[in-house]
């Protein structure tokens, strides 16, 4: 038997044990994170470790610099993560790593840790889509959600809006045509003076100014449903470089509020009107941006009004995480998904 039976021999005996505990491993863009979840609702153990304070000198990340930090960090987060769940890795029944989309250097590090770790242990690998992990960040904070239902994914370099009609089928609604939301915060941030990361100190500055100090456009999609911050945000970035320009102060929280309130209506406003075609009563938020103070009330406020379920992560579980992986691959091994030796890591891998 090859090693490649054997795995999918282990995999047909998970797919009917009572409790399936997999160790996960995410690394796609600045976090080296690893978990250990149980049955893909429960989280056994998380540890994240953040590069936050290595990039923050360049004003973003630098895909080398990430990737020589997930090489010195992944053996250390793993036996965290068994440790703290009370294991040792022989306990782990399955493993999981995402493999796209993401810095090809940062996805390269985790694939190769996880590979060799399958291989050592002669344990099932599964490759995970980092989207889908976010998604199913959801059925770890609320562990009554079950598919169908509609979820809006913002992150840094994604804004998508994806019906889930079961677990792992994905259908893309609608997505931007240009910069991602997470993106235009951390453009805006950079233009306001504000330090990396961005978006959260957008967000934060947006608390103490007034949102209706700026006015500005929400571009038209052909997209019933699709997005476009770039003009939104070539409209802010001109209209503080005039004020530069003329010598006036920049009234900074005005200005972020004005910001935080275009990009959050907007992305209201689309996710609102696929929940009123479709008929759908249930809608999640999953990425980093629904982090975002204003959208998750926002989203909360405009939901109940419209007798929606509103289902979002707790807030450590918008950003990258290793949690969310492990469910995600729990749902992917109840199907019978495993990776071979040959799996190699995909930085511009769609989810549909």
């Amino acid at each position: 038997m090859t090693r490649d039976e054997a795995m999918q021999a282990d995999v047909l005996a998970l797919r009917e044990k009572e409790h399936v505990r997999i160790l996960s491993l995410e690394t796609s863009c600045d976090e080296t994170a690893a978990a250990v979840i149980e049955d893909g609702r429960s989280i056994l153990s998380n540890i994240v470790f953040s590069q936050i304070d290595l990039h923050a000198l360049y004003g973003g990340v630098v895909p080398e610099i990430a990737s020589r930090a997930h090489v010195d960090a992944c053996d250390r987060v793993i036996d965290e993560a068994v440790k703290a769940a009370g294991m040792t890795l022989e306990d782990v029944d399955a493993l999981a790593v995402t493999y796209g989309p993401g810095l090809v250097g940062a996805l390269l590090t985790g694939v190769s840790c996880m590979k060799g770790l399958s291989y050592a242990l002669q344990k099932p690998l599964i490759p995970v889509h980092h989207i889908e992990g976010h998604i199913s960040a959801n059925f770890l904070t609320s562990p009554d959600l079950e598919p169908p239902f509609l979820c809006l994914v913002v992150s840094g370099g994604h804004s998508h809006l994806v019906n889930v009609p079961d677990y792992g089928t994905y259908e893309l609604w609608g997505q931007t045509m240009d910069d991602a939301a997470g993106e235009a915060f951390d453009k805006a941030a950079r233009v306001l003076g504000l330090p990396y990361p961005g978006g959260p100190r957008v967000d934060a500055l947006a608390e103490e100014g007034n949102p209706h100090y700026l006015t500005l456009p929400h571009p038209h999609t052909d997209g019933r449903y699709d997005y476009s911050f770039s003009g939104m945000k070539t409209a802010f970035l001109n209209s503080v470089h005039h004020m530069e320009q003329m010598g006036e102060p920049l009234p900074k929280a005005d200005l972020a509020a004005s910001f935080r309130e275009a990009v959050v209506s907007s992305l209201v406003e689309k996710a609102m009107l696929a929940a009123e075609d479709s008929g759908m009563k249930k809608m999640a938020l999953a990425g980093g941006v629904s982090a975002n103070r204003l959208l998750r009330r926002r989203m909360q406020e405009t939901c109940d009004a419209r007798g929606i379920a509103l289902y979002m992560p707790q807030l450590n579980l918008c950003t990258d995480n290793g949690a969310m992986i492990g469910s995600a691959a729990y749902y992917r091994l109840k199907k019978g998904e495993v990776a071979k030796m040959t799996l190699n890591a995909i930085p511009s891998l769609r989810l549909v």
